[in-house]
């Protein structure tokens, strides 16, 4: 009999215990260079690589912000645009790189047959991360842009507890908290993500933001145009961002939860990471680090 899938935090736990056991700990505090974008290869999985910021004045528990890449993989773009408010908050970013070849749906988290399973190769780095830095492990911030925010809410539906803060930038297409909606459409899981169980009542306590660009309406050619998604969801991101959060909010309504859901637009941008982080276009670096980390 196959044993039962193991959950996130023991995943992580147990990631955490071997390469303690590994390296020591000692070694492991060596390997951090503080205040520069430093690309890192996992220790036990060389194929699985990310950037990571360390803050100078990083401290133990500090919190850990997870930025994920569109299908341009742009890993390092992204570590290099949020480094500075990382620093500024104190805050330890990771920025995975999924692979092409190992990872090509990581954006619906890896279903069975599709690559490798991209949840648990971020379950891996925010293990390691925790035991390079000592940062909090247990829930961590995430967004992601694109290709990227699409993982990014996948993750959250799956892992609800892990996730502390949660905002999507530009998806091309959401999963809907439909329970008869097959996923990745809804949450109709049907053994797609073996050791995987949504469970609504969880995902629907979670708050979230959309962030997409004001002038992110083209039907480019990276935009899933299927007619069901175009009928269910809108024809363009920022059609479909603005009705997720509404089905995002009725469903949490509908089970007497006041949950928070907001939609904000990025000013002068279309759908481009660099137009959305610069200062003087969409300034989603600086938004999206005051909406996390600011009380």
């Amino acid at each position: 009999m196959d044993a039962p899938p193991m959950l996130a935090q023991d995943r992580i736990t147990r990631d955490q215990r071997k390469l303690a056991a590994r390296l020591g700990a000692d070694r492991l505090e060596r390997s951090v260079s503080p205040g520069v974008v430093t690309h890192r290869r996992h220790t036990l999985d060389p194929g699985l690589d990310y950037y990571l910021y360390v803050p100078e004045d990083h401290h133990p528990d500090a919190p850990i912000l997870v930025s994920v890449h569109g299908i341009s993989r742009n890993a390092h773009e992204h570590a290099e645009a949020l480094a500075s408010q990382a620093e500024r908050h104190g805050v330890v970013l990771i920025a995975p790189h999924f692979s092409r070849p190992r990872f090509p749906d990581y954006q619906r988290l890896g279903r069975r047959g599709h690559g490798v399973r991209a949840d648990i190769a971020l379950d891996a780095i925010v293990a390691e991360v925790v035991a390079l830095t000592g940062a909090r492990g247990d829930r961590f911030f995430l967004t992601g842009y694109s290709g990227g925010a699409q993982f990014a809410h996948r993750y959250a539906f799956a892992y609800p507890r892990r996730v502390a803060a949660l905002a999507v930038c530009a998806a091309g297409w959401y999963t809907f908290p439909d329970p008869d909606l097959v996923y990745p459409h809804g949450l109709r899981l049907g053994g797609r993500l073996p050791g995987v169980a949504f469970n609504p009542a969880a995902i629907l306590r979670l708050p979230a933001v959309a962030f997409v660009g004001a002038r992110d309406t083209a039907r480019d050619p990276a935009l899933n145009t299927a007619d069901g998604i175009d009928r269910r969801q809108g024809r363009t991101r920022l059609a479909r961002a603005r009705n997720w959060i509404a089905a995002m909010t009725e469903a949490a309504r509908a089970r007497g939860l006041d949950t928070g859901y907001d939609f904000e637009l990025l000013p002068r941008t279309g759908h481009s990471f660099h137009a959305g982080v610069a200062p003087n276009r969409g300034d989603l670096a600086r938004r999206l680090f005051e909406r996390m980390f600011t009380t």
